[in-house]
């Protein structure tokens, strides 16, 4: 796509799509209606050819325009963009050229005109922002095509919103319309005077998201004391979560940016039981979980997977803490506990650790209720990745035994809550457990078989009163090869479930059967990436 651009300035917009050439598109033309206009350079030195065609005195604007028409009739162009050309454009132009967009520094319809900014700060509006619209000749008419905010700060002035509006809006605005055109996928009516947009029609997925957060608080530094932090807040989340979740014990030092990781990650985990659970993280990986008949047994069977490892870590609970579990929880360092309440009992126990930051997130809910947040993101250097939440939850009619030997009731409960647990280990992930308890956990492995052999190692050096020894072990993703049952066998498991769908799916069966062992697959994996 070959661009016309027109300006009466600098044109800074226009050389910001020079700059990222959005769906591959040109600028091919730079003109000015104003002599000495720095876009002539600037272009120039792009190597962009320039057109100065000024207004004679006394020329009437439709001559002016077929002028205009006339240079650019050369250069073959596909659309049209203004960035502050100062001119109304009228039916001469815009019948005969193709179809022209222009960018203004408000969100339109309010505050048009060539002062935006001092309308803004005037009429004390916390979010402003620019607009990419269809040019007609209605001054800041036309159909929107896009917008992007920005907020307005205590301490803006003109000037500094005018910055802003530049680099944090238009400059992502413009080239967005840009490639949309490129890709074909704007059709303008301009007898109508609308414009559509392909696949701009909502759901979760769609083509244009406004994400807008407010800042919660400072923290007191990033992942590493040398990165500066802080936490924002989504107000219209309605699950329950470590964001704005009330400390209960003032004296404890405020929560840092690993800790609401891990917390969020713990969290998470333990809203995947009906049961009593408890889960404790660390480095956002489960260090153990279990559920039990009472909440203090299921904290003493997740600490037990990996106590060593849990030093320092972060506790979850799904039921409100009380003071059994409070007394065991403060045996040992740690960093945080989150969970739905707390009894006044288990308060005065956790409040005399001094640097215990102690999370009320309120009610977890019920069922799907849980998991009421359907999308996670995950930001990226240039924008940000947005999925579905995994919140598959397999029962025992949905898991398809391969295997000579059919797994027991007890190893089919036991599979289950490994799988749900599983979710949450970072891939390549492999989880062993007995009952309803963690054994031994190899997390983010690059080989899968490394991952077995990690778990294995935890089971037989780290867990309290727990072996591989008869073990159930869970897979993230499917095993490539039998290697990896082979090594599980030689821990002592005696039962596997994973996701199957290898080519050598096959091989990896005959591998079971020769081990006595059961193999169910769920037909879909658990991956975790971040």
């Amino acid at each position: 796509m070959k661009i016309a651009g027109l300006a009466s300035n600098r044109g800074r917009n226009l050389l910001h799509i020079d700059d990222v050439a959005p769906g591959g598109a040109e600028l091919a033309v730079a003109l000015t209606n104003r002599d000495g206009a720095p876009i002539v350079e600037s272009a120039a030195e792009r190597g962009i050819p320039t057109e100065v065609v000024v207004r004679a005195d006394g020329e009437s604007r439709g001559d002016h325009e077929r002028r205009v028409l006339d240079r650019l009739a050369n250069y073959d162009v596909d659309l049209v963009c203004l960035d502050g050309y100062m001119r109304v454009l009228t039916e001469t132009f815009l019948e005969n050229a193709p179809t022209a967009i222009n960018v203004h520094p408000s969100l339109l319809p309010a505050f048009p005109g060539s002062d935006a900014h001092e309308q803004v700060l005037e009429a004390g509006v916390r979010t402003t922002g620019s607009t990419v619209h269809v040019v007609t000749e209605e001054v800041d008419g036309g159909p929107i095509l896009t917008q992007e905010p920005v907020p307005v700060y205590e301490d803006d002035d003109a000037e500094s919103l005018k910055q802003r509006v530049l680099y944090e809006s238009e400059f992502t605005a413009y080239p967005r319309v840009v490639r949309w055109f490129a890709e074909g996928r704007i059709d303008v009516d301009r007898e109508a005077g609308i414009a559509s947009i392909e696949g701009d029609t909502g759901g979760d997925f769609p083509t244009r998201r406004l994400v807008s957060e407010d800042r919660g608080e400072r923290l007191r530094y990033g992942e590493n004391p040398h990165q500066e932090a802080a936490l924002y807040v989504d107000d219209a989340c309605a699950e329950a979560s470590v964001v704005g979740a009330p400390q209960l014990n003032e004296g404890a030092k405020g929560m840092g940016y690993n800790n609401y990781n891990d917390a969020d990650a713990a969290l998470s985990l333990v809203k995947e039981f009906d049961e009593p659970a408890a889960a404790v993280i660390k480095h956002t990986n489960p260090a153990g979980c279990a559920t039990s008949d009472t909440l203090a047994d299921a904290y003493d069977r997740a600490l037990r997977t990996d106590a060593k490892s849990a030093f320092g870590g972060i506790v979850a609970l799904n039921r409100k803490c009380d003071a059994e579990t409070a007394v065991a929880v403060t045996d040992s360092f740690k960093e945080v506990v989150v969970a739905p309440g707390y009894t006044d009992a288990a308060l005065d126990v956790l409040r005399e650790s001094e640097n215990l930051r102690v999370l009320d997130v309120g009610p977890l809910g019920e069922g799907a209720d849980r998991f009421a947040e359907t999308l996670t993101e995950k930001p990226l250097i240039g924008g940000r990745l947005v999925q579905e939440r995994d919140r598959q939850s397999p029962t025992a009619d949905d898991l398809e035994v391969v295997t000579e030997r059919e797994p027991t009731d007890a190893e089919i409960e036991t599979m289950l809550f490994a799988w749900k647990t599983l979710k949450h280990v970072k891939s390549n992930g492999i989880l062993f457990a007995a009952g309803t308890e963690t054994v031994g956990i190899g997390t983010g492995q690059v080989s899968r078989v490394d991952a077995v052999t990690l778990a294995a190692m935890k089971a037989d050096k780290d867990a309290d009163g727990k072996a591989a020894d008869g073990a159930v072990m869970a897979s993230d993703a499917f095993f490539p090869f039998p290697d990896g049952i082979d090594e599980a066998a030689a821990a002592g498991i005696e039962a596997v479930i994973q996701p199957g769908g290898s080519v050598n799916d096959e091989d990896v069966i005959e591998a079971a059967d020769d081990h006595g062992m059961a193999m169910a697959f769920t037909g879909s994996r658990s991956f975790r990436h971040d």
